[in-house]
């Protein structure tokens, strides 16, 4: 059963006020959490070689699909918080990329915009 982004939102909203977690949500807390469950997520890939990194074992599957969780529910509370339309963003932010990295100039580089 697929949800969609608002659903999730909702879902997250009634899972915090349940238990009585609003007051330690501020935007502060949630991107301190954020960050947190980001190096979570790095620490799942620390010392495996770039092929491994492709090709993780089931557990270890499940321990990157727990942490990209968090990082996903982190970062919608702290949208919600903030009044961010998080897929608008996205889609705004996929387009200035766009913009700044044209595919005739970038195609096949890591080059940064500013030294195009």
């Amino acid at each position: 059963m697929s949800k969609n982004l608002e659903e999730l939102k909702g879902e997250l909203r009634g899972f915090v006020a349940e238990r009585d977690w609003e007051k330690f949500h501020s935007p502060k807390n949630l991107t301190m959490a954020l960050a947190g469950e980001a190096g979570e997520l790095l620490e799942q890939f620390q010392w495996l070689t770039e092929e491994e990194s492709y090709h993780l074992s089931g557990d270890k599957k499940v321990s990157v699909g727990e942490e990209i969780a968090d990082i996903l529910i982190y970062l919608v509370r702290l949208a919600d918080k903030l009044e961010i339309d998080l897929l608008s963003e996205a889609y705004w932010k996929i387009e200035k990329n766009a913009a700044k990295y044209p595919v005739e100039k970038v195609r096949g580089k890591a080059t940064k915009y500013t030294d195009l």
